[in-house]
Formats: structure tokens, sequence, C-alpha cells
């Protein structure tokens, strides 16, 4: 700004100037397009025009030492010049814009439900209550009061995100099943009453709603998109520290289906974005802050995160929620075979020139698959002409229809490949999923167990001579529970007798009498344990 002072006052101290410079010889004249020739000064002019120079001149040098003064230059802060241009100070402030952006969105789930407490009894020996030695009969105390008869009441903890101004919410069906009143809180400490909306036990997916108008939420991204390395954020409230964020990337896709229900959907995504107890339900976005996934289990040895969190992607999570948003419930179709995947070690025995598609290992008597002509060794290649990378796929694409829906598969065959119509029904029992609960004895020990597969073994550092069914999940106040049992524990024998498999553990819980208790014997974090299944009252 100094130069361009001096540069005006030597201008019209010394001589005229055009466009070209000191001293033109062609009058001064500009033009501004569109509005015709500006005024055209001549050489007479000039000397009136002479007597300002000075002032001009010193009124930029003025401007300039006052703009050096409140906005110093790069030149002059080396530092801010190096922030400035710093990618990695530009990251963390996008970061920290996304951050603010979402927690709005983000609700602590309270929940209170109630169940039937454990009658106190005396010791194993048959000795009363030791309490009696202080209240009796003949005590100043007077009587031992009755014991509390009724419903226990339990408190649980989870999270979930807003998707719609009007208050609906997505979170798991595991954080409000047997809910009887739900309380949400916002970023803000506002505390609302929720209605539940409806659950999808299958996904683990579940909508409530808060009243409201105008309130802050999230889009749906597409999942589908994804891939292993982008970087991710968990929100949530792990532990009850509320509105916590976590940073990571995608670890991996397409997580296959771990729980001991085969029909349930994987297709999980894998992030090491730390995932902890109370995450659950919340918001998995990415850096466009759009849900990609909703946070819902992980894999550790302690029960803690260990750098393996799961979050059910949004292609699965979004259909969900807006059917049980449109219906309050949601059929899922069926077709009734197990699958697995073709693997380069089984592909050539099913005439199969690459690791693709969905094997069918069992088909089920009277199910739509047996009824369309599918058989045990067929190879479900593409659904409806969208080609299946693996069994995983199929599921998704299965659950997500309804019941009555036609779909066409394509199918190898012996080498040959054709096309199989199947028209999907409901999974029988689906509409009264504790009953099926009860039959196969979930309902009365509140356990979800798992085959030690090789790769679950390595993930959890089991020791090879280790064998049993593996604990995914404990229902919260169910007899598993109680007895202390832990995701990660192994169950190897039941009332005394080995069950090196998870079939061996269904068969030996299926078969106790109701009402009579089960001893399990578990392997724990390197030691073996005998522990008491109660079954609950009521």
């Amino acid at each position: 700004m100094l130069l361009l002072g001096l540069f005006v006052f030597a201008s019209w101290q010394y001589g005229p100037w055009d466009a070209r410079g000191l001293a033109g010889d062609r009058p001064l004249a500009a033009s501004r397009e569109g509005t015709g020739p500006m005024k055209t000064f001549g050489w007479k002019e000039l000397p009136r025009l002479k007597r300002w120079g000075p002032a001009v001149a010193l009124a930029a040098l003025l401007a300039s030492e006052a703009f050096a003064a409140v906005s110093p230059s790069r030149a002059n802060n080396p530092a801010m010049a190096a922030e400035e241009t710093n990618p990695l100070v530009t990251f963390d402030r996008s970061m920290e814009a996304l951050v603010d952006r979402v927690t709005p969105t983000v609700v602590n789930i309270t929940i209170t439900s109630e169940r039937n407490p454990r009658r106190i009894t005396g010791g194993e020996s048959g000795e009363s209550n030791p309490l009696e030695r202080f209240f009796g009969p003949n005590s100043p105390f007077g009587p031992l009061p009755p014991a509390r008869r009724g419903p226990r009441t339990e408190r649980g903890l989870g999270s979930g995100v807003i998707i719609s101004p009007d208050g609906y919410i997505v979170t798991n069906n595991h954080v409000v099943e047997g809910a009887v009143s739900i309380r949400v809180t916002t970023s803000n400490r506002d505390v609302h009453a929720a209605k539940l909306v409806g659950s999808d036990p299958l996904t683990d997916i579940s909508v409530i709603k808060i009243e409201g108008d105008g309130l802050p939420h999230l889009t749906w991204g597409d999942s589908s998109k994804l891939r292993p390395g982008q970087t991710v954020l968990a929100f949530g409230n792990p532990y009850g520290f509320s509105f916590s964020v976590t940073r990571g990337i995608v670890s991996a896709l397409n997580r296959p289906n771990i729980t001991s229900d085969r029909y349930r959907p994987g297709e999980f995504i894998q992030t090491d974005a730390a995932i902890n107890q109370g995450n659950s339900g919340g918001a998995l976005v990415d850096v466009s802050g759009q849900v990609i996934g909703i946070n819902t289990f992980l894999i550790s040895p302690t029960g803690t995160f260990s750098g393996m969190g799961f979050a059910i992607p949004a292609a699965i999570a979004r259909p969900i929620a807006e059917k049980l948003i449109r219906d309050g419930k949601v059929e899922h179709g069926f077709i009734g075979v197990s699958i697995s995947d073709v693997t380069p070690e089984n592909a050539r025995f099913f005439n199969m020139t690459k690791p693709r598609g969905a094997l069918v290992t069992d088909v089920a008597p009277d199910a739509p698959g047996a009824k369309a002509g599918l058989r045990t060794g067929d190879v479900i290649t593409a659904l409806d002409g969208k080609p299946l990378l693996d069994s995983g796929e199929l599921q998704m694409e299965v659950v997500l229809r309804s019941p009555g829906d036609s779909i066409r598969l394509e199918v190898a065959r012996d080498g040959k490949v054709l096309t199989v119509p199947v028209t999907l029904e409901p999974r029988k029992g689906e509409l009264d999923p504790k009953s099926m609960e009860d039959a196969s004895g979930k309902g009365r020990w509140g356990l979800d167990l798992q085959d030690l597969t090789p790769d679950l073994r390595r993930q959890i550092q089991i020791p090879d001579e280790v064998k049993g069914a593996v604990v995914l999940a404990v229902r919260t106040g169910s007899p598993a529970d109680d007895a202390g049992l832990s995701p990660g524990d192994v169950i190897v024998a039941v009332n005394r007798k080995a069950t090196p498999t998870l079939g061996d553990v269904a068969d030996e819980l299926r078969g106790i009498p109701q009402g009579e208790d089960a001893l399990v014997l578990v392997w724990s974090r390197g030691g073996r344990t005998f522990r008491v299944l109660h079954p609950g009252e009521g």
C-alpha cells in the first residue's frame, strides 16, 4: 500500500498516465461493459487534477498503515500462515464442525422395565435367613419384614438418533425391549417421554418417538458405497457418559451374522471407532454427517471395547425403520433354506469357477424353497438379476422383502444355470416370537450362543482345548445374567455332561424340565467355574 501511495503521488506530480503507464500519449478513458464510455479527461484539466495528487497519496499511505495494524500479514506472523496451510488443522476443524452438527441429533435413552425377583431362601445347608438372628418373634426389633414379592424395577441405558424433524428416533431393539417407560434426553438436557412405535427383533431395530417440531435430525447415507479405510464417527452414551463421540475407520464390510439365529441378516459394518456398553442404538456417521449405520454390538474377551465394534448398515436399518414408522411392525420374507458361503476350497465341488454366491446346505420341508424345487448343493448366484457375492447378501435381500413377494433366483446346479421362481412366506412363528424363544430355551435362560468357529476362537483368544458354545449376548435380568455369564464365556458342559458343540448345549438346556435349575460349566478368562441358572418365576 505504501508503494501504491508513492506511485499515485509521482503520477500526478510529474505527468499524465494512461493504461500503458506513466507519460502516456493518449487521453485517460475507460468504459464499463453495458453502460457506455465514461467521461474523458483532457490535458487542459490535468493541472486542476494534479492538486489532489498529494492528498490521494497521503490517504493511501494512511490506509495501508491502518490495515497493517489491524490485520498482520502472513509474512509478519509465520505461525498463522503455517496453521492456515496445515492439512491436519483443516481436518480437525472440519471434524469439530461435523460433531457440532451431529451431536444435537443424538439422544440418551433411559428405560424402566420390570421383572419378577428371585425368592430369598436359605443357604445350601438349609439354614434360615441369617437376618432372623437379629429379627425374630422374641427380638426387641420385631419380626423380619416380609420379602418384597412384586416385580422389581430395572433401568437400562442406551442411545438413539433423531431421523425426522417431528421426533422419530432409531435405536436398537435390545435397548428398549421389555420397557414399560422410555425417557429421552437430548443434548440440550431436555427430557422427553417417548413412546414405542415398533420393534423388529430379527434385525435389532426399533423406532421410538418424542413430541416435537423442527427438531435437529440426520439423513440416511448410502452404506453400499462404503469402503474399508473411510473415516467414520460413532456417537452415543457409553457407560452413562452422555453424548460421546469416537473417531475411527471402516475396518471391514459385510461381516456375517454371529448369533444363534441363523435367519438373522449379517452384513455388519466393522469399525475401530470405540463402541462400548451404552453406545447401542447410536449413530455411525460418515464425514458428510449422514447415518451409514446403527451401532449394535462389540466383540471382546473382556466385555469392553478392544478394537472391534459393529453397526447395522443403513441398507438394512433404513427400510426396516421406514416400515416400522408406516406399519408399526415388520413381516419378513422367508425361503426356508440353510445357506453358507462358497469358498475357494469347496467351489470346485459345485462346478463354480469363482467363490461367489450362497450355497444351499439344507432345505426345510414344506417351505417356499422346497416348493420351488431348491435342493441341497444348489448355489444361488443372483436374485432378480442382481449378482450375490455371498450368503449374507441373500439373507439381507430376503429379510427386506415381505411375505407374498415373488423373487427369481438364478441357481447353479451340476454345471447348469437355472431360473427358480420363489414366492416368499412368513417365517413360521414370527408373529409369536415369545413362543419361539420358549421352545428354544432362550426365553428361559436369556442366552445368545454360537458355535466356536476358528474366527471367533482367534478373536476371543480361546484355547484349542476348550470346546463348547460361546456366549454372544446375555439378556438383562435373565437367569444367565443373574448367574454372572458374560459375552465371551464358553459353556463346555450342562448338568455335568460335556457339550462340545452349540447343538449339544442347546439340546441339553432345552431338555431341562420347566422350573428346574441348570448347572453349567463355564470357561471364562482362562479358568473354569460352575454356575447355576435358576429359571425365572412366572
